[in-house]
């Protein structure tokens, strides 16, 4: 039997991460259509259940297309049952929907269902019950035993933190988590796995890399479980160290070659260490060449001007004249220095300061 674990869907989330109005209108109804590409999979690799381990909705109060969105999706697909599980975001959505193949979770016990000879347990997660809830899980181990929670992997307990300790010998196979955007596993003891399948659609640079969800297959004697890449889009976050560069040409041309994409990413280069040249234009120049490589970028200048800039020696403009100063004073460190003179260059030229 096949298994599809996700979570953090955020339908209906404001996209407030960075990107323009225009491109965070696309990026809201790719959100949704991920969830369904997601379904396309289910159905065509034979899915009996998809868990949904919190934040489907991006707040209580979600937008009607996108309730309408969600619960239509599982009033046509009668043949994989949904186990949905609120997290942090959705708590108040109050299951307005009806459906037979919709199975869902409180936060007063533990809620358990068979399928086939695999037991989905899961509890919603409160203030209330947060550090109560494990002492009440009790599982059969005859049974393959998913668990699903809200919440990140500690030490400790907490309203969103899932503590693992006191999960292990519980005789969990297979320990389904949300709350994180980014994919991870892990050992939970000798039996189990404990399980993050990160958000199905990056929504900014907030939330780089590959997304998708991970596959369960329960016809072994245990339970296997692979991630399967599936994103829209692929949002990406590079640092290029620049320091290499003799002009703004080279610099471009430094992260030409470093940035690998596809056309219908999402790209933020970080510009980065010392330059001896003037840098002034160059977020500009790097941003076009970036925008014929991909869907949307976005460039950060965080170089440092090098004390030695050869540039300002014969350069009578105020820079040249700023530089020198600050690099000829013997009464502040270099590394003071270096931060002054990147400062009071960034000014000059009329770019964003960063303190």
């Amino acid at each position: 039997m096949k298994i599809i674990h996700c979570a953090d869907l955020h339908l209906g989330s404001r996209m407030s991460s960075g990107l323009p109005a225009d491109k965070a209108d696309v990026k809201k109804t790719e959100v949704r259509a991920a969830f369904g590409k997601m379904l396309d999979y289910a159905r065509g690799c034979g899915a009996r259940a998809v868990l949904l381990c919190g934040d489907v909705f991006d707040s209580d109060r979600p937008f009607k297309k996108d309730k309408e969105y969600f619960y239509n999706a599982v009033r046509g697909n009668p043949d994989i049952d949904f186990y949905y599980l609120r997290g942090n975001h959705d708590t108040g959505e109050s299951y307005l929907e009806e459906l037979p193949n919709l199975k869902t979770f409180g936060s007063d016990g533990w809620t358990t269902y068979d399928l086939g000879d695999v037991t989905v347990s899961g509890i919603e997660m409160t203030g209330g019950n947060a550090r109560s809830l494990y002492a009440q899980l009790a599982l059969d181990k005859s049974r393959k035993n998913i668990v699903m929670l809200h919440g990140e992997p500690d030490s400790s307990a907490g309203r969103d933190k899932v503590c693992l300790p006191r999960l292990k010998n519980k005789n969990i196979d297979y320990l389904a988590l949300g709350h994180i955007h980014a994919g991870f596993d892990g050992k939970l003891d000798d039996r189990g796995v404990y399980v993050m399948p990160g958000c199905l659609e990056g929504r900014g640079f907030d939330e780089p890399g590959v997304k998708g969800f991970y596959v369960l297959d329960t016809s072994g004697e245990g339970i296997d479980f692979s991630f399967v890449p599936d994103s829209l889009r692929v949002v990406r976050v590079l640092d290029v160290d620049i320091s290499g560069a003799n002009d703004v040409y080279s610099a471009v041309e430094t992260v030409r070659g470093a940035v690998v994409c596809d056309k219908s990413d999402i790209v933020r280069v970080c510009l980065t260490g010392e330059i001896g040249f003037d840098g002034d234009g160059m977020e500009k120049d790097v941003l076009r060449m970036l925008e014929e490589k991909c869907w949307y970028a976005s460039v950060k200048d965080r170089t440092q001007s090098r004390l030695d800039d050869p540039s300002a020696d014969g350069d009578l403009s105020l820079r040249g004249e700023f530089v020198r100063l600050v690099s000829g004073s013997g009464d502040i460190p270099d590394d003071m220095k270096r931060e002054i003179v990147n400062m009071g260059l960034r000014a000059l030229a009329g770019r964003e300061v960063d303190r």
